[in-house]
């Protein structure tokens, strides 16, 4: 199967605060792909996402998306923040609430049109949220608001999708619909760059690891990443039985 890059990352540096946050990254992540970005927290996996998104300015680098320079094509970008990071108190209906993922198409003066709704009802259905449209958001419980934040990335229709720490205090059941449409969005060739702190689940559903910290430790298939000492420069630990332990990997 060919697959194509969707996201070139290279030679990226990013400065937060006048300090070097993250330095010669080089990252492809191409259509098909859900790519794992894994490390300590402090190692700029999040820094990492809002510089594709262009929420940072990067101090030297490039990002192109789909062969082009990343302004131009940042519309095709579904990001789903943390929880924590999206106004839950503010008034809106989850049907709104996906709406707005859709800001930057719509524009800031116009109404929504049938395809806008379209894609609403599109992105609803696809995490099981449509019988709850019309609920306040801040009545949802964790996983129900997991979801919305999916639907309103999905309702771009984007062809890349940054997700940050998604499966983090989740229910099983909105584990297991999540996991089931990333397979999904991977078969419709759909590129999937993922920060998660679940290393077993990530080993599981990526395609390649991408482990970080400040600069790309290694990148491969999970089945590539076998030596300890990978693993352990990436966390910035001597030693940590508990690591390997759970990652499975040789001692």
């Amino acid at each position: 199967m060919t697959t194509n890059p969707v996201l070139e990352v290279r030679s990226l540096a990013v400065e937060l605060g006048g300090r070097p946050a993250l330095h010669d990254i080089d990252l492809t992540v191409r259509t098909g792909e859900l790519v794992g970005l894994i490390g300590p927290n402090g190692a700029g996996k999040t820094t990492l996402l809002r510089a594709v998104l262009g929420l940072l300015a990067p101090r030297g680098g490039s990002v192109r998306l789909q062969g082009q320079p990343a302004e131009r094509a940042r519309g095709t970008i579904g990001y789903v923040p943390q929880r924590h990071e999206f106004a839950w108190d503010f008034p809106l209906s989850v049907e709104k609430a996906v709406l707005t993922g859709r800001t930057h198409t719509i524009g800031w003066l116009r109404r929504p049109g049938r395809d806008d709704r379209a894609a609403v009802g599109e992105a609803l259905e696809r995490v099981d949220m449509t019988d709850l449209r019309h609920r306040p958001i801040g009545e949802l419980s964790g996983g129900q608001r997991q979801r919305v934040l999916v639907a309103r990335a999905l309702a771009l229709r984007p062809q890349l999708l940054l997700l940050d720490e998604p499966f983090t205090g989740l229910d099983v059941p909105t584990q297991e619909l999540l996991t089931a449409l990333f397979g999904e969005l991977r078969q419709e060739d759909k590129a999937l760059l993922m920060t998660t702190h679940d290393l077993p689940a990530a080993a599981d559903m990526a395609s390649r690891l991408c482990l970080l910290n400040r600069t790309v430790i290694a990148d491969g298939p999970p089945k590539t990443l076998r030596d300890p000492s990978v693993w352990l420069r990436a966390f910035g630990v001597a030693r940590s039985e508990q690591l390997l332990t759970s990652l499975g990997v040789a001692r």
